[in-house]
């Protein structure tokens, strides 16, 4: 799932994971040991006093796996299954900590639906985004059923399971834009018509093509400002998760969908040959390639998601809290949600990320802001494994009305940024330039899979303003650059009268276009030998821990025992039993041939857990260090390696019998990717 919200094609699985369709309720009940980690209980503890989390209660016959929700007047909701079904729920506000919606079939027979939303009026029914079309449905004869299955327009696909079909979403104009996944590996990825573009359909069918350069968009939207934006997921092409603004004519960054802007009706420009395997930054390769578009908002990998999905602005009013306008932006691998500030800086939009609610029982694809307020949450994990103990649900998030201690948004200024907050800061504390720690970074824009954090440099905080009232600061920062991510860290920070810290302390600003204005520190001349990113060695060559030359004393390469360890779908190995004899030299040859990134650690007896949870915690700098955390329970382990690529590691097994823990430490694949190594 890391690699992109991957949808299946008929079985309803995708390549790389193992699921049955025909299987048992059992599935939806996976045991402890089969979960992602779970986060920081005392963190989900303190969310839960602003933002309540209501899973609802869905009957046992029926495998939810929610892929669309359309909030209906009345208090009701139409909900949309990766099974193919649409389902009428009713009760899914009512008060109290258990809630057992009524659930009433409105349409089944479908393929994959992944969103539904109502006919605008004059029109009836509801549209529904299928694998293959643009569907209108209708209940004519009032018996709660759909009786009317109206194809609006026809949606060529070649049979990847990859394909997938995000949307409705309705234009201002009428129409009704689509977002059309890239199929996966391949000689070619978009095999059909349009697949990596972002399209647009007329109520009488008619197809036009807006943007290019799509991987995976799960989430799709128009702001109430009337501007598109698109979440995308890490994968080749795409060094991680985003969300990029949208205009015709726009490339996103993925070439495959180059194959049709030749196509009649084509609004890019850009051919398949003007994209190369540039390995620089993406900012970089758009001032030399017009037509490529650098995300509005960078989402770092593993921090704020995997798997980035459905996107919401929050048009509530203050229902749901203190930050009208923003976006709250779903997450299917991690099963959280983050919040997104935009802002416009000389014509181009940039902003703030930001974590805001853990905990949710599945991964979450889709988000739907309903009556009151109300949140509700879209999810499902069936082959893919997610944080959380359920296969599929839907949840609701309900603000309580009180207001936690947050970075409320961040706005760029020509020396830093703006930090504005929820309720005034602690002055003291606020003042103080300890209290924060400020770093860039940005990724590679190359066909590889996904990309480590690069040319990171410190941001040395140079002056600190606190606004009168409390409710602002203004940080000057040294080694600001357009293009790059700014992560603010302010651990430090308190609640003015008490000890209250941040809810979130850390924020990521994406920082595209300095906007003009007055500097409140001047421009030091030294500043530009200063931020200048240190040229680094290639991450994890040779080294005690990932050796890879066999030791002089050996009498060749193969030494005592040569394994060839491969993967197998589902987030495992192809062996989860391996022996050697204490002290034999071993070859460990390890293959990847899944669909998405692993790697192989071998840890102290009993401690793979911890060093996969170690990894997880390594945030941003994880990707550099290949996720192997640095720790004395790592004994040896490989690079992370590709889709198709192999690493070869030499070592010597303990002298030690015993049964050693081997993990993939990618963030979340531990607890399912595992084995042992018996040392006899």
């Amino acid at each position: 799932m890391h690699r992109a919200i991957l949808f299946s094609i008929i079985a309803l699985v995708p390549a790389g994971f193992a699921a049955d369709a025909s299987a048992p309720s059992r599935v939806n009940n996976p045991s402890a040991a089969e979960r992602f980690a779970k986060p920081s209980d005392a963190l989900t503890a303190r969310e839960d006093l602003y933002w309540k989390r209501t899973p609802l209660e869905v009957p046992e016959n029926i495998v939810l796996e929610a892929s669309g929700i359309a909030p209906i007047a009345g208090k009701r909701l139409l909900v949309t299954t990766r099974r193919g079904e649409i389902w009428w729920v009713d009760g899914a506000y009512a008060a109290g900590d258990t809630v057992k919606p009524k659930f009433t079939l409105f349409a089944s027979g479908l393929h994959e639906p992944l969103g539904i939303l109502p006919a605008p009026s004059p029109r009836k029914g509801y549209y529904v985004a299928q694998r293959q079309e643009l569907t209108r449905l209708e209940d004519t004869d009032g018996d709660g059923r759909a009786d009317v299955f109206e194809t609006v327009a026809k949606l060529p696909i070649s049979g990847s399971y990859h394909e997938y079909n995000f949307g409705p979403v309705l234009a201002p104009n009428g129409n009704f834009r689509l977002s059309l996944n890239v199929a996966f590996g391949g000689a070619t990825q978009a095999p059909a018509p349009w697949r990596g573009w972002m399209v647009e359909i007329t109520p009488d069918g008619q197809l036009m093509p807006i943007a290019a350069g799509l991987r995976s968009p799960c989430g799709i939207l128009v702001t109430s400002q009337g501007a598109w934006f698109y979440s995308e997921n890490q994968g080749e092409w795409v060094g991680s998760g985003r969300i990029t603004h949208v205009e015709p004519g726009d490339f996103g960054g993925h070439p495959a969908g180059l194959a049709w802007s030749r196509t009649p009706g084509s609004t890019v420009k850009l051919r398949p040959d003007d994209i190369a395997d540039f390995g620089e930054p993406m900012h970089e390769v758009a001032k030399k390639v017009p037509g490529v578009k650098p995300p509005a908002v960078w989402l770092p990998h593993t921090v704020l998601g995997i798997s980035n999905a459905g996107m919401i602005e929050d048009l509530t009013g203050g229902k749901f809290g203190p930050f009208a306008g923003q976006l709250f932006v779903a997450d299917q691998g991690q099963s959280k949600i983050a919040r997104v500030a935009l802002e416009q800086v000389r014509g181009v939009w940039q902003g703030m990320a930001i974590a805001f609610r853990e905990g949710f029982e599945c991964g979450i694809i889709r988000l739907a802001h309903g009556e009151d307020g109300v949140l509700f949450a879209g999810e499902t994990a069936r082959g893919w494994g997610a944080v959380g103990s359920k296969q599929q649900g839907l949840e609701r998030l309900t603000w309580t009305g009180k207001t936690p201690f947050e970075i409320k948004a961040m706005r760029a200024q020509p020396d830093g940024f703006t930090l504005t907050f929820t309720t005034p800061v602690d002055r003291a504390t606020a003042e103080n330039p300890a209290s924060y720690s400020v770093g860039g970074f940005t990724y590679l824009y190359h066909k590889a899979y996904g990309s480590a954090p690069v040319n990171r440099l410190a941001c040395p905080v140079r002056k600190v303003v606190v606004a009168p009232d409390g409710l602002s600061v203004r940080l000057a920062l040294a080694c600001l650059r357009e293009g790059y991510v700014h992560e603010v860290k302010a651990p430090g920070l308190r609640a003015a009268g008490g000890a209250e810290p941040l809810l979130h302390p850390v924020a990521f600003y994406t920082l595209n276009r300095l906007p003009a204005g007055d500097r409140i520190v001047p421009l030091d001349p030294k500043e530009a030998e200063l931020c200048v990113s240190p040229i680094v060695e290639a991450a994890l060559g040779h080294t005690a821990k990932h050796p890879l030359r066999a030791p002089g004393d050996w009498i060749n390469d193969e030494g005592d025992k040569q394994i060839l360890l491969g993967t197998q779908p589902g987030l495992k190995f192809d062996q989860t039993l391996l022996t050697v004899k204490a002290g034999a030299r071993v070859r460990l040859i390890f293959k990847n041939t899944d669909d998405m990134l692993h790697n192989f650690v071998l840890c102290a007896p009993g401690r793979g857990q911890a060093v996969g949870e170690a990894a997880m915690a390594l945030g941003t700098e994880g990707a550099a260090k290949h996720y192997v955390p640095d720790s004395p329970d790592v004994l040896f382990h490989t690079a992370l390696t590709l889709p198709e690529t192999s690493d070869t590691i030499f070592f010597t097994a303990p002298s030690k019998p015993g049964d050693y823990d081997y993990v993939c430490t990618f963030p979340g694949h531990a607890q399912l990717m595992k084995g042992i190594l018996r040392v006899e």
